[in-house]
């Protein structure tokens, strides 16, 4: 049984998400063009890049491990709470039934196979993006020695 301090991470940071998804959604002009639903396909990718950050900083920054009781609370206050109530399977759901009674199964497969996928990388840009800040790499670092020699 959920605590009533999880339960209120929650439900903090789901009511924050569905106030940003709704205030992209309220761009005027942005998101109007053609028959797919740009604002559900941003909110959801812009959601998987934020949950991937958010996932690789848990797993890479001690004070805030996931196993920490700080790590705890932000992966549900923001990963559950913000994250799950900015994205919205739900819609996606409809829109993917709604696009293929309009536009044909072809064009509502594209729609739902793309955005589960473009997902997919968003999520792994943020964890690589993540991973990139935290662990740098490159010509700057590569080639190092060990103090024994070994590369």
């Amino acid at each position: 049984m959920p605590s009533l301090r999880s339960l209120a991470l929650v439900v903090v940071g789901g009511t924050a998400g569905v106030a940003a998804r709704e205030a992209v959604a309220l761009v005027p002009g942005m998101f109007d063009a053609g028959p797919l639903p740009w604002a559900v396909i941003a909110a959801n990718l812009a959601g998987a890049f934020l949950l991937g950050l958010l996932y690789g900083a848990l797993a890479h920054r001690p004070a805030i491990h996931h196993t920490t009781r700080a790590g705890q609370a932000l992966r549900l206050l923001l990963g559950i709470g913000f994250c799950g109530g900015f994205t919205t399977y739900s819609t996606f759901a409809v829109g993917v039934v709604l696009l293929s009674q309009s536009s044909g199964f072809g064009a509502a497969a594209a729609y739902g196979l793309g955005t589960v996928f473009a997902g997919a990388l968003a999520s792994w840009a943020g964890l690589a993006l993540w991973h990139g800040h935290a662990h740098p790499s490159g010509p700057a670092h590569a080639g190092r020695s060990t103090p024994g020699g070994r590369t």
